[in-house]
C-alpha cells in the first residue's frame, strides 16, 4: 500500500493540468471564435442587404469648408502625405453608411466630381458636389456628424442620373477677402491697419477691376500656358470691391468675380495686378499688356482670402427646375445658413491669421522686387520689328 501513496507537490509548485483539457480549452476557443466571426459576417451580409434595399441615386451636396491646413479640395488618393478636403468628406461618407467602403478608395464607383477644385488654403462657402449615395434616414445629420465644425454639408438636392457638377456648372462667383491698407500708395498713405479706404480709391479700384470684364486671354495670370492656346481664353462675367468694414480694429473689402471658369491661380493675379497698380508699382497699360502675347510679370496675391462663394446651373435650372420631378438648384432655402458658416469659421479665420501670420502684408513687401517695366521695353522692341515672311507658327 504505501508504494501507491502520491509523493506530495512542493510548495508553491502549479498543478499540472491534463494535456487533454488543455486541448479541450484551446478547441473551446477556437469554437467560440469561429462562432463570432460568424456572427460579424452575419451581420455584415445583413447591413449589405439592408443597403441593397435603400435606394441609391445621383444627388448634389452644397458645402462649405474653411481650407486652412488643406492642400485644397481634390483628393489625392494613395498619399496620405498632403490631406485634402475630399479625405475628410469620403471617411465621413462611409463611416455614415452613405456608401460602401470600396467606393471611398475608388471614388469613380459613385460617379463623385467637385464643381470647383480650390487650391491649398482656399475656402468655400457654396462648393457642390455630385455623388450617388444610399438615401439613409437624416443623411446630412449623419454625414455632419462625422465632419470636423469646419466643414459642413449645408444642403443636398436630388438631381438627374447624369448630372455631373463640374460639366453642369454654368459658372462660379469667387468672393477675395483683403485688408484695404493693400491699396493705400506706397509713396503717400499709411501701410498699417490704420489705413482706411476712400471713396475715391474704392472707385478707381473698381475703374481697374470692371476693365476684366468680357472675353480675353488670360495666359500670363496662371502657369504652363501659352499665349495661342485657346483654353487660356475665358470669359469674365463681372468683377468689383464692396465697401469696407471694419473687423476688430482692421479694415477689410472683399471683391467679388464671376466668371464662366478660372485656371489656376487665375483670381490671385488677377487681384495682385489691380493691388500693384493702385500701390504705385506697376502702370496701368500693364493690364492691358498682360492680355497679349508677351510675358508680363504678374505678382501672385495671397490664397488665404480667396473663397468660392456660389456655383451657377442656369442652363440645368432651365431645363430641370420646373420640370415637376427635380427641384432648381438655387439654394435660397440654404441661404442662412451659408451666411452664418461664413461668419462663423471663414471670415474668423481669414481675420485671425492675416494677423497672426500677416501673409498680406509680407507680400505687399515684395511687390518692389517684380520687374513691371521689363514687358514695356519688350513691347515696345516688338512692335519695331517687320512681321516675319513665315506668318504664325505653332
Amino acid at each position: 500500500m504505501a508504494g501507491n501513496v502520491e509523493a506530495p507537490a512542493p510548495v508553491g509548485a502549479r498543478p499540472e493540468r491534463d494535456p487533454k483539457a488543455r486541448g479541450g480549452w484551446r478547441g473551446g476557443a477556437r469554437i467560440w471564435e469561429e462562432t463570432e466571426q460568424q456572427a460579424k459576417k452575419l451581420r455584415s451580409a445583413s447591413d449589405a442587404e439592408q443597403h441593397r434595399k435603400l435606394p441609391k441615386r445621383k444627388i448634389v451636396l452644397l458645402m462649405g469648408y474653411s481650407g486652412k491646413g488643406y492642400h485644397g479640395m481634390q483628393r489625392n488618393v494613395g498619399s496620405s502625405q498632403f490631406k485634402t478636403i475630399e479625405d475628410d468628406l469620403v471617411s465621413a461618407l462611409v463611416r455614415s453608411g452613405c456608401i460602401p467602403e470600396n467606393h471611398g478608395e475608388d471614388m469613380r464607383k459613385m460617379s463623385f466630381q467637385r464643381c470647383a477644385r480650390t487650391d491649398k488654403g482656399v475656402s468655400a462657402a457654396g462648393q457642390v458636389v455630385s455623388l450617388k449615395v444610399w438615401l439613409i434616414d437624416d443623411i446630412l445629420e449623419k454625414i455632419n456628424g462625422h465632419l470636423p465644425p469646419h466643414i459642413r454639408i449645408l444642403g443636398l438636392k436630388r438631381v438627374t442620373g447624369g448630372f455631373n457638377s463640374k460639366n453642369k456648372c454654368d459658372a462660379r462667383t469667387y468672393l477675395y477677402m483683403l485688408p484695404t491698407f493693400a491699396f493705400a500708395h506706397k509713396d503717400h498713405d499709411v501701410q498699417d491697419e490704420s489705413y482706411r479706404l476712400s471713396a475715391d480709391t474704392l472707385r478707381r479700384v473698381n475703374a481697374l477691376l470692371a476693365c476684366y470684364k468680357g472675353t480675353h486671354n488670360f495666359h500670363n495670370f496662371t502657369s504652363q500656358k501659352g499665349p495661342r492656346e485657346a483654353s487660356a481664353r475665358r470669359y469674365i462675367l463681372d468683377m468689383f470691391c464692396e465697401e469696407p468694414f471694419v473687423r476688430e480694429g482692421m479694415e477689410f473689402a472683399v471683391i467679388k468675380v464671376k466668371g464662366q471658369s478660372f485656371m489656376t491661380h487665375q483670381i490671385r493675379k488677377m487681384v495682385g495686378l489691380v493691388v500693384a497698380v493702385i500701390k504705385g508699382y506697376a502702370p496701368e497699360s500693364l493690364l492691358e499688356r498682360s492680355w497679349g502675347e508677351a510675358k508680363v510679370d504678374v505678382p501672385k496675391a495671397p490664397g488665404l482670402g480667396l473663397v468660392l462663394e456660389r456655383v451657377h446651373f442656369d442652363k440645368y435650372n432651365q431645363r430641370f427646375g420646373n420640370d415637376g420631378l427635380h427641384e432648381p438648384l438655387d439654394w435660397t432655402q440654404e441661404e442662412a445658413g451659408v451666411a452664418a458658416f461664413k461668419e462663423q469659421h471663414i471670415y474668423p479665420t481669414i481675420i485671425g491669421t492675416e494677423r497672426q501670420e500677416r501673409s498680406m502684408a509680407r507680400w505687399l513687401g515684395t511687390l518692389p522686387v517684380h520687374d513691371f517695366d521689363a514687358t514695356a521695353h519688350a513691347a515696345a522692341g516688338l512692335g519695331a520689328k517687320a512681321p516675319s515672311p513665315l506668318g504664325d507658327s505653332d
